[in-house]
């Protein structure tokens, strides 16, 4: 009875300690190891001074200013589309703006490859009417639209909640006092979106400036970004050099990450209850020239995310069935034969399936329970610090995760004079949970800090212990946001592709990401974008039950 008394009285803090124990063994102890394997202070000089790498980080910055460029551009008339007007969908549209956070970044890759490559759906419409065939792909621009149909969507959400926020009766003064509507939209509208553009464009500056997927299959080792290199520096065993330049990026990205999240807090603390400007109808006939004019405008944006948004969606599912002759299920019966009669050297198929369940499952396992006790510390004293440290692994790439279990873990860790060793599959089920749990503390602790705290206090006045009333009371009430939470761990697992294609070399525990970047670098298009259709409906399944069961940031 003692026992179980000191053990409801201390559940928190034995939880605490045990989820701060895992973080620093799956994330913190390889992070360190590669910072240690990196050198000493010579070791960064010898690389800053080369002017090759120097090049390296110069186009890795250049690319994701330009990324950043383009998904601001393509984002804020999204957003603005979404805040003013209302039509069919959507509330359903404004949902799929999550999309980035569980897309795989190689579903992308392999939706550009089937919408804009020589033999893409886009080249095929223009030889009808006698254009093309043209090659867009595997250059710059390529690089750049691709990451744009990545981050935009995450633009437009953020800037949309802010044009949401815009109190109507601010603009309506404004136009009282005088002002035409291009002056209250510079003077009134402009100065309350720049924080949440500013927020927009530098998560996707951090997230551009550590693509990996994108860049190496789009653009492959002739547009070397600082990921790219490290994995090439991989795979030719250069583990030193890679090192240097995954703690510099590291740092750099910790940096970035530090001054978005020290931004947020000073934007959320000045954050005030409003009312909304009124949306107008998007189908209604134009009262004036100029609503007439902005709805083509309107009409044209629309036209371009159909290109860019859908069109690499639905070129991949139309290119895993269309042959030569039209209709085909044969990418498919390859996959399937593949599967029966393939050698063990190969990819296969169903292995690459069970694996990406599998390791999604124990993923959730690990990040799910993580995630909920680090939402939980985050509204305790000290909380602002707990969760920086706990929310280190959104600022740090796969790749670097993923050769520090490598170098770490996989490779054996020398203990007593033993060696301690983990499976390939136990270490990408790890650097799946460490890329995983952030989101599940994301959707789990916004939630937690609306319960009425009243409610925790009369069932501790009634003699529940802090653990007690945390079971009963406030779990019980943030059901949707866990349960949201495992849909984004699980989701995030499936796709995860940028630790995985590191620790699954040459070994049988690839995933389907991984899966479709060997067809694709096979150049067998039509079985990368059947394995890339399985991805896609998997990851489809996954985001419907985030959307079915809630737990957005922010409230619909």
């Amino acid at each position: 009875m003692f026992l179980r008394r000191w053990l409801e009285r201390h559940a928190l803090a034995l939880l605490g300690v045990a989820t701060s124990a895992v973080l620093v063994v799956l994330f913190y102890f390889p992070v360190a190891i590669v910072f240690t394997e990196a050198g000493g202070v010579a070791a960064f000089t010898d690389v800053l001074s080369d002017p090759f790498y120097r090049e390296i980080f110069w186009f890795t910055t250049k690319q994701a200013a330009l990324s950043t460029l383009a998904s601001v551009a393509l984002g804020l008339p999204g957003a603005y589309v979404l805040s003013r007007y209302e039509f069919p969908g959507r509330r359903t549209i404004r949902s799929l703006t999550i999309l980035p956070f569980v897309m795989p970044s190689i579903l992308v890759v392999i939706g550009f490859v089937a919408m804009f490559g020589t033999n893409g759906l886009l080249n095929d419409l223009l030889s009808v009417v006698g254009l093309g065939p043209y090659s867009l792909l595997y250059n710059l621009p390529a690089i750049i639209v691709a990451h744009a149909f990545y981050n935009a969507p995450l633009v437009a959400r953020v800037t949309n909640a802010a044009w949401e926020s815009v109190d109507a009766r601010e603009v309506e003064t404004a136009r009282s006092l005088g002002a035409g509507r291009f002056r209250a939209f510079r003077d009134v509208l402009i100065p309350q979106l720049l924080p949440a553009i500013f927020t927009g464009a530098l998560l996707t500056f951090i997230f551009t400036f550590m693509s990996f997927a994108i860049v190496l299959e789009l653009g492959g080792f002739g547009f070397q970004t600082v990921e790219v290199w490290i994995y090439a520096q991989v795979r030719d065993l250069d583990y030193s050099v890679a090192a240097v330049l995954a703690v510099l990026e590291t740092l750099l990205s910790l940096a970035l990450t530090y001054g978005y999240l020290r931004y947020e807090a000073r934007q959320a603390a000045a954050s005030r209850a409003t009312r909304p400007l009124p949306r107008k109808r998007l189908f209604a006939d134009g009262r004036d020239s100029a609503e007439t004019l902005e709805r083509a405008g309107v009409a044209v944006y629309l036209l371009v995310v159909g290109v860019v948004f859908v069109g690499p969606l639905v070129s991949t599912v139309l290119e895993s069935v269309t042959g030569p002759t039209g209709f085909t299920l044969r990418y498919y019966e390859f996959l399937v034969a593949r599967q029966a009669t393939g050698a063990s050297f190969q990819t296969k198929p169903g292995v690459a399936v069970r694996n990406s369940l599998v390791f999604g499952l124990g993923a959730l396992l690990v990040a799910l329970p993580m995630g909920v006790v680090v939402a939980v510390l985050s509204r305790a004293r000290g909380g602002r610090a707990v969760e920086s440290l706990a929310m280190a692994p959104l600022a740090v790439s796969g790749v670097m995760v993923g050769l520090g279990m490598l170098r770490g873990l996989v490779f054996g860790i020398p203990v007593a004079g033993t060696r301690i060793q983990v499976g390939g599959a136990l270490a990408i089920v790890a650097a799946h949970a460490v890329a995983a749990y952030p989101f599940v503390t994301r959707n789990v602790a916004p939630m937690l800090s609306r319960i009425d705290r009243r409610m925790v206090e009369s069932a501790r006045a009634l003699g529940a212990s802090r653990a007690r009333a945390l079971v009963d009371v406030e779990l019980p009430l943030v059901a949707a946001g866990i349960v949201a939470g495992a849909a984004f761990a699980f989701a995030i697992s499936i796709g995860e592709f940028d630790s995985t294609v590191i620790l699954a070399t040459g070994s049988s525990s690839y995933t389907m990401p991984v899966a479709v970047e060997r067809y694709l670098g096979n150049r067998t298009l039509g079985p990368a974008t059947a394995m890339g259709t399985v991805l896609l409906i998997v990851t489809a399944v996954s985001f419907v039950v985030i959307d079915r069961l809630g737990g957005r940031w922010e409230d619909g």
